[in-house]
C-alpha cells in the first residue's frame, strides 16, 4: 500500500528532475525590501510553493503571499527552466507580514512545523535543488533568529536526523508566473493538492489554530 501511494504522489508531483551541482553566488547584504505601513518581509523555501503560500496565507498577521524564484544565478527565470534542476533556484515565498500581530519567530515556527527540514533537496516525492529547505533572511535579526531557531529545535532533538535548512541573505525573488499565484485556492480538487497540501493545511489547524485568522 505504501508503494502505491508513493508512486501516485510521484504522478501528481509539481516537477522532478536529477539533482546537479551548481554554484550560487553569494551576496554580502540581503535585499532590502520596501514595504509600507510597517510590514516587513519573511522568505523561505520549503519545497512546493503551492504548499507554502496555501499554509502562510491562512496565518494572521500575513497580508499577502508572493509564490516566486530566489538563490539562482539566471535573471528571470521561468518554471520550466526552474524544473531542470540547474539554475540553482528555489521554488519560495515571499510573506508580507505585519510584525505586531505575528512574530517572525511564530512564521519560523509554522515554517518547521509544516516541511521536513531533514531531507536534502526534496520534500515528499518533489525531488531536487528547487525543492530545498532555505530561509532567506532580509536583515540581522531574521538570521540571528532563524540560527538561534535552528539550534533550538536540534537542541531538543525534535527530529531523529540532522538539520539541513539553510540561511542565507536575501537575494533578488522573482515572482513567479500568473498561475501560481494563489494555486490551491483555484485548484483545491486537483490531485497534488488533495494528496499534498490538504494534510499541510490539516496539520496546521490543528497545531497553530492560535494563529490562523
Amino acid at each position: 500500500m505504501k508503494n502505491l501511494l508513493v508512486a501516485f504522489l510521484f504522478v501528481f508531483q509539481s516537477c522532478q528532475s536529477q539533482e546537479k551541482k551548481t554554484e550560487i553566488k553569494e551576496f554580502k547584504e540581503p535585499v532590502k525590501m520596501n514595504v509600507e505601513n510597517n510590514m516587513e518581509v519573511a522568505t523561505f523555501a520549503g519545497g512546493c510553493f503551492w504548499c507554502t503560500e496555501a499554509v502562510f496565507t491562512e496565518l494572521k498577521g500575513v497580508e499577502k503571499v508572493i509564490s516566486g524564484y530566489t538563490g539562482g544565478m539566471i535573471k528571470n527565470p521561468s518554471y520550466k527552466e526552474i524544473c531542470t534542476g540547474t539554475t540553482g533556484h528555489a521554488e519560495a515565498i515571499q510573506i508580507i507580514f505585519d510584525p505586531k500581530e505575528i512574530a517572525f519567530e511564530d512564521l519560523l515556527e509554522v515554517f518547521f512545523g509544516t516541511h521536513d527540514p531533514t531531507t536534502l533537496n526534496r520534500q515528499g516525492a518533489d525531488v531536487g535543488t528547487q525543492y530545498r529547505s532555505e530561509i532567506f533572511y532580509h536583515s540581522q535579526e531574521q538570521k540571528d533568529k532563524a540560527e538561534d531557531y535552528i539550534k533550538f529545535i536540534e537542541n531538543e532533538k525534535l527530529y531523529n536526523k540532522p538539520i539541513v535548512t539553510k540561511v542565507s541573505s536575501a537575494v533578488v525573488f522573482y515572482e513567479a508566473e500568473e498561475y501560481h499565484q494563489d494555486y490551491y485556492a483555484e485548484n483545491s480538487q486537483q490531485g497534488y493538492c488533495q494528496m499534498v497540501i490538504v494534510p499541510k493545511l490539516e496539520k496546521l489547524r490543528k497545531y497553530y489554530k492560535s494563529k490562523l485568522k
